[in-house]
This record gives structure tokens, C-alpha cells and sequence, in this order.
């Protein structure tokens, strides 16, 4: 990832992921999410999602509750 974007929120699930990109969007929060997948076996490999550095602190905390 390019510097300055900070890893705030890891699952091997696509839908938590959208789900943590669209709680981000909500608060004026710009995100990426990586798709990690292996290309041939789908069960393997997780989506990364990032945020820029300085929004680090704030997303994990409005993420947290997903994460359960």
C-alpha cells in the first residue's frame, strides 16, 4: 500500500468488508479495500481495508463493534 494509508480493518469476509468501507464512507472517510484472494482458491486470502493515516485512530473506533 502507499505511504500514508494506515491498515484499520482486516476479514476473510467480502461482505465485512463492504460493510466496513460503507460505516467508514458514512463519516467522510476515504477507503480502500484490497482484495487479498488467491485467484484459484477463493477460501484463501483476506480484504485489507486502509485509510489515511491521520483518520487511523477514528476509524478503528467506529469499526470496533464489527469486528465482534
Amino acid at each position: 500500500m502507499e505511504k500514508g494509508w494506515k491498515e484499520v480493518f482486516l476479514t476473510a469476509q467480502e461482505y465485512q468488508a463492504v460493510i466496513a468501507k460503507e460505516i467508514l464512507e458514512e463519516h467522510g472517510i476515504r477507503v480502500v479495500v484490497l482484495n487479498q484472494h488467491d485467484s484459484t482458491y477463493l477460501t484463501f486470502g483476506e480484504f485489507v481495508v486502509y485509510v489515511p493515516s491521520e483518520f487511523k485512530e477514528q476509524a478503528i473506533e467506529l469499526l470496533k463493534e464489527l469486528k465482534r
